[in-house]
Order: C-alpha cells, then sequence, then structure tokens
C-alpha cells in the first residue's frame, strides 16, 4: 500500500510559523554557527517540535519552546 508523500517543498516563513520567541531567537543564534531549521512536527494540541540539523546532516537537536536545546537524539526520524 503506497501512502501519498506528505512533505512539502522547504519554505523558511511557513517553518517559523507558530515559534515562541524565544525559539526564533535561538534559532537566529543557531543559524550562525551553520545549524539549519529542517523541518517542525505540529503534533496535535502541542507545542511545534522545530528540528535542527547541523552543517554535515548527521546531528540534530530539538529547540524547546524556552529556546533551550534538546540533544538527548530520543525523536524518531525516518528516512
Amino acid at each position: 500500500m503506497n501512502t501519498p508523500e506528505r512533505r512539502q517543498p522547504h519554505d523558511d516563513a511557513r517553518l517559523r510559523a507558530g515559534l515562541t520567541a524565544e525559539q526564533r531567537q535561538a534559532l537566529e543564534t543557531l543559524e550562525h554557527f551553520g545549524w539549519q531549521l529542517r523541518f517542525v512536527r505540529r503534533p496535535l494540541f502541542r507545542d511545534p517540535i522545530p528540528v535542527l540539523f547541523d552543517r554535515s546532516g548527521e546531528r540534530y537537536v530539538v529547540l524547546q519552546p524556552d529556546g533551550s536545546l534538546d540533544e538527548s537524539q530520543t525523536l524518531k526520524l525516518r528516512d
């Protein structure tokens, strides 16, 4: 059974929509160090979960609502 592709092209403004002021500020700082916002998970009735990757694309972090980073690598990613 094939499921249709739901991922959409990268739209920076759309990715940043709904982020807290602290998250936007932390994101701006991290971008200066080569990190890139790749996607934002938006679970129902919960805060958005922005996910950033380093330059190599091998390491990722989750940006918490208070602007802190979660480096625990517990987020399940698909290929």
